[in-house]
């Protein structure tokens, strides 16, 4: 089961990230048939990639967006399996070999797998597990795997990216896997407590409200275990939930805001799977 490896070159100043996610794709445990990089308009980029990255495949992105990269990718590809990273999301070793399992099954169209975030100089003390999706910038649909044949018929991502298994599902009558165990890892600038209250906020303005179930965990595990880290986080849930209250108040929700918003926590902690951007999933042990 060959599978092409498609990844989006990002800005020149994250050239290292670019590095470390080609050399996670080239070490799997089962091993790609090509790589392949995207620059996203810029030709300078283009040459330097080409010449510092010997033996991917460098191309230049043929649309307008960045996600054309994406599409680019994919296109040119000429395995029927089809998986993406990210210019700042590495890969377990063993992520080709399990997502490639779920595509025995000929009805599925598409696989996803478990997106953990990776942080730079670890992870704030205050910030619960269920709001991490507030601090970490979309990495989807980093780890994902499609069936080329059929990404190509639903004219591959285009501008509904979240939509995207839900359109494939449709065409085919097939189905898209959740694979937990195929491990993508996102690089995770570090967050301040402003930024984590300004998302929170943001969302709020769009109908998105945090998870109150993280204060309560958190001020459960508090008291029983007497951990002030678990203190920490649910004051910052409530905080994160207060600031979500204000957004809903001046902002107007429009239309179904779940479902445009969903494909920025996918992998995350906090999100249910419904809510993953991926329809209906299956899961497979």
């Amino acid at each position: 089961m060959d599978v092409t490896v498609v990844i989006p070159a990002g800005p020149p100043s994250r050239w290292h990230s670019l590095v470390r996610a080609v050399a996670s794709a080239r070490s799997q445990t089962h091993r790609p048939a090509a790589v392949i990089v995207v620059i996203d308009h810029d030709t300078e980029y283009f040459h330097r990639v080409r010449r510092d990255l010997p033996g991917v495949t460098v191309l230049e992105n043929q649309h307008l967006s960045a996600t054309g990269c994406l599409d680019t990718g994919a296109f040119h590809a000429h395995t029927e399996l089809v998986a993406f990273l990210g210019h700042d999301v590495s890969a377990d070793p063993g992520w080709l070999a399990r997502l490639a399992v779920a595509f025995r099954d000929d009805e599925a169209v598409g696989a996803g797998g478990t997106l953990r975030p990776d942080w730079r100089n670890g992870r704030p003390r205050w910030l619960p597990d269920e709001l991490v999706w507030t601090v970490a910038p979309n990495a989807r649909p980093a780890g994902m795997m499609v069936r080329r044949t059929v990404f190509r018929q639903v004219g591959g991502f285009g501008r509904r990216r979240a939509e995207l298994p839900m359109r494939m599902r449709a065409l085919t009558g097939g189905s898209w896997r959740h694979v937990p165990d195929a491990v993508v890892r996102h690089e995770v600038p570090d967050p301040s407590f402003r930024s984590f209250l300004h998302r929170c906020f943001t969302e709020g303005r769009r109908g998105l409200r945090p998870l109150p179930n993280a204060a309560l965990t958190n001020f459960r595990l508090a008291l029983r275990a007497r951990h002030a880290d678990h203190a920490l986080r649910g004051v910052s849930a409530l905080a994160g939930m207060a600031a979500a209250a204000a957004g809903l108040v001046v902002g107007r929700p429009a239309g179904s805001t779940t479902a445009r918003s969903a494909g920025r926590f996918a992998g995350y902690p906090g999100r249910a799977q419904e809510h993953l951007g991926d329809g209906a999933v299956e899961s497979l042990s």
